[in-house]
């Protein structure tokens, strides 16, 4: 059976650190869990979870990021690879980027910050439901 990741990207290591206890909460090791502080790594891991068969079934991407913005950076994942679910997270998008990656990167749902556990959990099971 092929290995499944989800990958979650933000420049706050605190942000990161309560996706990564919310997810092993919610998943526990269904899925291999990566994070990255900026796009560049997380493009990174991405080319080496493929390169090692690995499955990337979602992105979950903060939007204000240094580098690049959240919506370019699930566009460009898209287009290279337009099988992965897509969530942004947000405390400050404007529309026309949300609208952007709904448009280009297929966009799945917009997770607003501060967000709660059940919010996070109900989003990605209903974006893995699509999978099926």
């Amino acid at each position: 059976m092929q290995k499944k990741a989800i990958i979650c990207v933000d420049d706050e290591k605190i942000i990161l650190v309560s996706l990564k206890s919310q997810l092993k909460k919610l998943f526990g090791n269904d899925y291999q869990l990566e994070f990255a502080e900026e796009a560049t790594e997380a493009f990174e891991i991405i080319e080496e979870l493929a390169a090692a068969q690995v499955q990337i079934i979602m992105v979950v991407s903060d939007w204000l990021m240094p580098g690049m913005k959240g919506d370019e950076f699930l566009i460009k994942i898209h287009d290279k690879y337009p099988g992965i679910i897509s969530i942004l997270l947000t405390g400050q998008a404007d529309g026309k980027a949300i609208q952007q990656a709904k448009e280009k990167a297929h966009l799945f749902c917009c997770l607003q910050k501060p967000w709660t556990e059940e919010e996070l959990f109900e989003k990605l099971s209903s974006g893995l439901k699509k999978l099926d």
